[in-house]
């Protein structure tokens, strides 16, 4: 018998360790099912309030509507403690459909369902903090309203909020997280401790690979400040609600993108709120929420399914200072440059597509914004953006809103009337100046 080699026996060894091991694993086929993503169909950016905002809620619900981007046989939703400064108190939580036909706060009772997290119907969310509910399965149609009811059985201040929702929450005595009707004490146009609601979505196309795991749907986020955020109350009139209904006609993806809008009225890029002692606005520029280098990592990397990134900010950061905030934290271009590129650079690190949205005309605003100065420094951010390549893509708002007789100047069919801020045409028209081929 011929010996064999130490060489020869480790080769044998290793080949029949290979066999062994393809005989052990199962088929592809025969692999257990891939856990199904979430993906977010509605978010909104949280913020800290003033010192003058003692909001507090005693035994009291909250309900809340929000408006979905795309559709789902499940769901989960975000409460945020974010920026409170001790335990959140949830006593108990529901969600449903808003009844059909009314624009009250009143389910489709069919709908109603009781969320838990851990599996336990009431939660405490330590201060700074968030939660995500366990899931529940309820159809959720694509850009349709859902009804959130929050109970806070304890004294609790509302301290983590989106201040400019635009949207009315209403708020009854006692727990009736659960009722049809509910006979509201108040109504605020805010949003209270909830921040996102993520979906099971249907597909229909190829699985996808993303960052937040295999699935077919994906999120896309708009990172922004008030030009972002801006709709006429209650009417879901948005640049990005606009944006995921035409995502979902012809020429949109083949798979559902949900459409995550990060608008924060105010926001800055490169600050946060420092408005200057003694001036009025020390009792709102909170509200203006942390900023956008702060706040990417909260509000848009941590976002479910999240793949794609569209960003508006530079405005407030060029007309606040010497406004509402000191004279030092003044800007040029290329500052606004830099922030960007950082921006870019945290979202590759992540494997996000980012896109860059061109900054819009405000000459003569009402709000003190327009300087020639500032519109220089508009102009030099515009030209980069436009020419450097270093987004992924760009949005050019600008070249879609201005007056080309004055290209300094929003066209007045899109102005609101402020010279800053859109209307609904000129908010479908930033909708329609996003490439649909970004999402493909």
């Amino acid at each position: 018998m011929e010996h064999l080699t130490v060489r020869q026996r480790l080769a044998a060894l290793f080949t029949g360790a290979l066999l062994l091991g393809a005989a052990l694993t199962p088929s592809a086929s025969a692999q257990a099912p891939e856990p199904p993503t979430w993906t977010g169909t509605w978010a909104t950016a949280p913020t800290t309030v003033p010192k003058t905002d003692t909001t507090a809620f005693h035994d009291q619900t909250i309900r809340q509507i929000v408006h979905t981007s795309i559709a789902g046989s499940a769901l989960r939703i975000r409460l945020s403690n974010e920026f409170g400064k001790q335990p959140l108190k949830i006593g108990e939580v529901h969600v449903a459909r808003r009844a059909s036909g009314t624009d009250e706060p009143t389910i489709d009772p069919a709908t109603d369902r009781e969320l838990t997290f851990s599996g336990k119907s009431s939660v405490t969310i330590p201060a700074g903090a968030p939660a995500l509910s366990d899931p529940v399965t309820l159809r959720v149609p694509a850009r349709s309203d859902l009804v959130v009811s929050l109970h806070l059985p304890e004294s609790t201040p509302g301290s983590t909020v989106n201040s400019f929702a635009a949207q009315r929450s209403y708020i009854a005595a006692g727990n009736v997280t659960g009722e049809t009707k509910i006979e509201p004490q108040s109504v605020t146009e805010r949003w209270y401790f909830l921040t996102g609601v993520s979906v099971r979505a249907a597909s229909t196309g190829p699985t996808a690979t993303g960052p937040s795991g295999t699935g077919k749907a994906s999120a896309a986020v708009a990172l922004g400040d008030s030009i972002t955020a801006d709709t006429t109350l209650g009417t879901n009139h948005r640049w990005t609600d606009y944006l995921a209904q035409r995502l979902q006609g012809p020429g949109g993806p083949r798979n559902p993108v949900g459409v995550l809008n990060k608008g924060i009225s105010g926001n800055r890029l490169l600050h946060d709120p420092n408005p200057p002692t003694g001036h009025p606005a020390e009792a709102y520029a909170a509200y203006f929420g942390e900023s956008g280098l702060k706040r990417f990592d909260r509000d848009v990397a941590a976002q479910p399914g999240v793949r794609h990134v569209l960003v508006l900010l530079g405005v407030n950061d060029l007309g606040h200072p010497g406004n509402i905030a000191p004279l030092s934290e003044k800007v040029t271009g290329q500052d606004l440059i830099d922030g960007h590129r950082q921006l870019i650079a945290r979202a590759h690190g992540r494997g996000l597509r980012i896109y860059g949205a061109t900054i819009t005309p405000f000459k003569n605003d009402t709000l003190g914004f327009y300087t020639p100065e500032n519109a220089a420094a508009r102009q030099t951010f515009n030209h980069w953006l436009r020419t450097s390549g270093e987004y992924d893509g760009v949005i050019d708002f600008d070249a879609a809103l201005r007056d080309p007789a004055d290209p300094e100047r929003l066209l007045a069919a899109y102005d609101s009337g402020d010279h800053l801020h859109t209307n609904d045409a000129g908010r479908e028209a930033m909708a329609r100046a996003v490439p649909l081929r970004f999402f493909k």
